[in-house]
């Protein structure tokens, strides 16, 4: 079978052309991604209520895996803030057996998903829902934090939004000031020190250093080996988990649950990969990956795994060239399990709640919440009901109510924009300046049409016909007039793509909307973002723009 099929995972593809200079590298960001992934694994095993060696474990083989065989270049995957609240949940009441019958039956889904062709299917889910439930699970990640940040003493904090609130706020006066300030500490050390450089990994000095005043003073504060006994030194231990079948129906609906987050988290992840390289993913073959990654995961002690968005950029930006960074990755966190595990049991469990506190704002996509407010009530209301449901009920119920208010909203909106109506000479007059008919188009413009409603489960055209920018001229015209319906998701689709654009040196302009498409493209976040003067009435007064900037742009050549 030839290397550039491209169904075979990307690590087999990149050594076709694999070269020395990229091998060292892929070293030096795999090293560095693998010291940003220790804190994290660690605070995401403990923060979904097992233990902080079961995430090291996690990263190390399903980090392989998924890296050896998946479709992405430089995907790094790894427990996430994703699977926090729901993993929790199945250990509070199932226990591990049930946890890794979760793992091993979502694997399976996404195993099929993967060879069925589903997986470009992700793509499809509807902005909203995705935006709430990112929003509510960094929400809850951020809730279960306060009794370490703040080093309370309660009992066993309940798993349900509410109760723990109201747990935490009965307790809250026999919070620990010292730590307190350690968590202020690591928190000043995360946020300030990307400003100065963002060669050192920020989270690894923030452990070394609040685990060394903790050490040096004797502070009393609760720490990794207080409560877990420490990290076990040496490989993932290898054991098949105890399945229970009278456990399998009753986990269907979670096992579900983690494989769609994981589905949706990878995919999302390979995007913004791409988006960074220049490379496009196969996510059959990332999906596959992730699915054989899962089922294998449980049987070496680890949790569910998925790509991580944070981790993959950090692994680009550290000068990844193939899936051998990721690989390097999982095994840089093994040799810390060989060599340094007894450390771990020093660290502060404030400084990785601190650490989480950073994860959960930074996963949240806050910056969104100003555009969707922006948007009419019923678009407005998928997100409220997403996100409400997530905190206050559990995902399932929430990415479920979530679609079927979006697929309502969807029917809406095509049901709401669809007209019959006679042709009058009004009508022909009105569209004679939206005609291309007759039209000269300049050779420095590339003119872009939108036919039919842009909405959940269509953007992906969107993309798929804007792959290569580099066939593109200087400006491009995106005409709207045929365009009867759009949505946040198409929407955030224009916004992705006017970006593309503008960081190739291109512009874009926007002409022609009709009266819904008009209305919501016309909202002050999205104006801001494409420039209020690149949006046209028609094609002819975008040609004339378009004109302008090509002036302007051979002024600027010709210099003073």
């Amino acid at each position: 079978m030839s290397v550039t099929n491209p169904n075979l995972p990307k690590s087999i593809q990149a050594f076709r052309t694999y070269t020395a200079q990229m091998f060292l590298r892929d070293i030096m960001a795999g090293l560095t991604v693998g010291l940003v992934a220790l804190p994290l694994a660690m605070a995401f095993g403990i923060a979904s209520g097992v233990t902080p060696q079961a995430g090291i474990y996690t990263a190390v083989v399903a980090g392989f895996l998924i890296s050896a065989l998946g479709g992405s270049r430089t995907q790094i995957g790894g427990p996430t803030g994703a699977f926090v609240v729901i993993v929790a949940g199945i250990v509070a009441h199932f226990g591990m057996s049930g946890l890794a019958m979760v793992t091993v039956m979502a694997g399976v889904l996404l195993l099929l998903m993967g060879l069925t062709g589903l997986g470009a299917a992700v793509r499809f889910i509807p902005r909203m829902v995705v935006i709430g439930f990112t929003n509510g699970i960094a929400v809850l990640i951020a809730s279960t934090q306060v009794k370490d940040f703040f080093g309370l003493r309660t009992g066993e904090v309940p798993s349900e939004f509410l109760p723990r609130m109201k747990m935490l706020a009965e307790n809250f006066g026999s919070f620990n000031p010292v730590a307190l300030g350690l968590g202020l500490g690591t928190l000043a050390i995360l946020l300030l020190l990307p400003r100065f450089t963002k060669r050192v990994p920020a989270s690894i000095v923030a452990l070394l250093v609040c685990t060394g005043v903790s050490v040096i003073f004797h502070l009393p504060v609760e720490t990794i080996g207080s409560k877990f006994g420490g990290i076990p030194e040496g490989l993932p231990p290898f054991a098949v988990p105890e399945f229970h079948s009278e456990d399998i129906l009753p986990l269907i609906p979670s096992a579900f649950t983690v494989a769609m987050l994981a589905a949706l988290e990878s995919m999302l992840s390979a995007v913004v990969a791409d988006g960074m390289t220049g490379d496009r993913h196969n996510p059959n073959v990332e999906l596959a990956a992730q699915g054989i990654a899962n089922m294998l995961s449980p049987l070496f002690g680890g949790i569910p795994a998925t790509g991580a968005i944070a981790r993959t950029a950090t692994n680009i930006r550290a000068g990844a060239r193939s899936p051998v960074a990721g690989m390097v990755h999982a095994l840089t966190l093994l040799g810390i399990l060989l060599a340094a595990a007894p450390l771990a049991s020093y660290i502060p469990l404030t400084a990785l709640a601190a650490v989480l506190f950073v994860v959960a704002y930074n996963m949240g996509e806050w910056n969104e919440i100003g555009g969707i407010l922006q948007l009419d009530f019923t678009a407005k209301s998928v997100w409220v009901a997403t996100f409400a449901l997530t905190v206050f009920a559990d995902l399932t119920v929430a990415v479920g109510v979530g679609f079927t208010l979006a697929a309502l909203l969807y029917i809406h909106r095509v049901a709401e924009t669809t007209s019959v109506a006679p042709v009058t000479e009004e009508y022909i007059r009105d569209g004679l300046p939206h005609s291309l008919q007759g039209r000269i188009l300049p050779p420095f413009v590339t003119v872009l049409r939108i036919h039919g409603p842009f909405l959940w489960g269509t953007t992906e055209k969107l993309v798929e016909a804007t792959t290569d920018l580099e066939v593109f001229q200087p400006v491009v015209i995106l005409r709207l007039r045929n365009m009867t319906a759009i949505d946040a998701t198409g929407i955030h689709a224009i916004e992705t793509f006017a970006r593309q654009l503008q960081d190739s040196g291109r512009t874009l302009l926007l002409c022609g909307a009709m009266q819904q498409p008009s209305k919501l493209l016309h909202g002050e976040r999205f104006l801001d973002r494409i420039g209020r003067e690149n949006f046209m009435a028609n094609i002819q007064t975008a040609l004339d723009r378009a004109k302008e900037i090509h002036a302007a742009a051979e002024v600027s050549k010709a210099g003073p």
